[in-house]
């Protein structure tokens, strides 16, 4: 990396072969990045029949499918979807250490917790009755989700009517979308929508619940776009003149998972005439799939959003495609939701990568959950002397509560909540970044 002999004041580059450890994991098997931020369980896997994160993988690259695992019904994916959050919310029992496993209680103001008997029940309501109504939400989400794999979600969706600079939010962009009262109770009149209530062992919310929940699914799919397009604006870089490259650093499943050619053809929608943009997704848990495809030399066909995928490490990706000219260097990089603050492991394996961005005066934006990974984040990036330009909400966070699964009582997080921007080194601490308060 250019300018890798620079001092930070705390921070050294690790070396090449530095092995690159996953964050410690809870009591419960939650992945311990309990920073107010979702991850992954080993109990999650085992529900799911899964041996190791190595399985999870090969579903999710396709290379395994549901049978493997023994899910042959609805009502079985389903089920094992729910059985993965059976544990008691005050003390923390799985269900097979209880005499009767079956004997977990649920709440049935929010279906969402669980207890293992009256006791645990009374001593948690304190505590539960402050995030009940919005786990509620959390628990409908989960559900709905699955309509994003049916295709079902999102609808089909139109060309900006205002200048992406004057859209400042979901409210002016669903006011864009045209009959959308008709979208939406398509869906819910949709085959897929009756199976999953046929088979989800819980009762059909009414309809407005069900229409509400479908608008924060879709603001979900949206947000990784709508941020890119963002990004665009807050560096004053015009698709309009000159065809684009995005580098999505860090890409993994969750951006890469069933992900269709068309994706990120809001982009379009948000930039009509623009002359191209490539979105490359670069990480080492790429998903394979229909835009595992090599990124691009020359511009992107005028008119189009071309994704393309590179699965490896982004300091390595630039050295062998970037500066090797077999992909175009990127006009703005982003990061959805990085994690390098969750434990000094990932924050190693991120370094080169941060140097990189840093050094080649990239312009970059950074996407977090929380106020206080947000805060988290800012921190590392100050010590790294990274020129921080600006960070605040994100006007197209998705309006998805998500839980942190360990802990469910606790204020749910927003995929994409704030963002961060950055560009090029700098001597100085950013201003201001210490009146941010700590979250819980």
């Amino acid at each position: 990396n250019a300018g890798a002999g620079r001092k930070t004041r705390r921070l050294k580059k690790p070396t090449e072969e530095a092995t690159v450890k996953a964050p410690d994991v809870d009591s419960l098997g939650f992945q311990a990045m309990d920073h107010n931020v979702p991850g992954l369980s080993h109990v999650i896997l085992q529900k799911l029949n899964m041996k190791s994160y190595e399985d999870y993988k090969s579903a999710m690259d396709g290379r395994k499918n549901g049978r493997d695992f023994g899910i042959r019904t609805y009502f079985d994916m389903f089920q094992k979807m729910e059985d993965t959050f059976k544990f008691c919310a005050e003390c923390k029992k799985l269900p097979n250490v209880l005499p009767d496993p079956k004997s977990l209680r649920r709440c049935k103001r929010c279906q969402n917790v669980y207890y293992c008997g009256v006791v645990c029940q009374r001593a948690n309501w304190p505590l539960h009755k402050k995030f009940c109504k919005k786990l509620k939400l959390v628990a409908l989400d989960r559900l709905i989700e699955w309509l994003v794999f049916t295709g079902d979600i999102p609808f089909t969706t139109e060309t900006w009517t205002k200048p992406a600079r004057e859209v400042e939010g979901w409210e002016d962009w669903f006011s864009m979308q045209q009959q959308l009262q008709e979208k939406l109770d398509a869906i819910l009149a949709g085959r897929y929508m009756t199976l999953l209530w046929a088979n989800a062992g819980k009762p059909r919310p009414e309809d407005e619940e069900l229409r509400e929940s479908v608008r924060r699914l879709v603001t979900d799919f949206h947000s990784r776009p709508l941020t890119i397009g963002l990004g665009l604006r807050l560096f004053d870089i015009d698709p309009l003149t000159r065809a684009l490259t995005v580098h999505v650093v860090g890409a993994s499943h969750v951006e890469t998972l069933n992900t269709r050619l068309t994706d990120y053809d809001e982009l379009t929608r948000m930039f009509p005439e623009h002359q191209g943009m490539e979105v490359v997704m670069v990480g080492v848990d790429v998903v394979d799939g229909p835009i595992m495809r090599p990124p691009l030399a020359t511009p992107a066909p005028r008119g189009r959003v071309y994704l393309s995928s590179y699965k490896g490490l982004y300091h390595d990706f630039w050295e062998s495609h970037v500066e090797t000219k077999l992909a175009a260097r990127p006009d703005l990089v982003v990061g959805f939701h990085p994690g390098f603050h969750a434990c000094p492991e990932l924050l190693a394996g991120w370094l080169p990568t941060l140097l990189l961005l840093r050094d080649y005066r990239l312009p970059v934006l950074f996407t977090v959950y929380s106020e206080q990974e947000l805060k988290s984040s800012l921190q590392i990036l100050v010590e790294l002397e990274m020129r921080i330009t600006g960070y605040t909400t994100n006007p197209f966070a998705s309006l998805r509560p998500e839980q942190v699964y360990s802990s469910p009582n606790k204020t749910p997080v927003y995929c994409n909540s704030h963002y961060i921007t950055l560009l090029g080194p700098v001597a100085s601490a950013v201003p201001g970044a210490e009146e941010l308060e700590d979250g819980d």
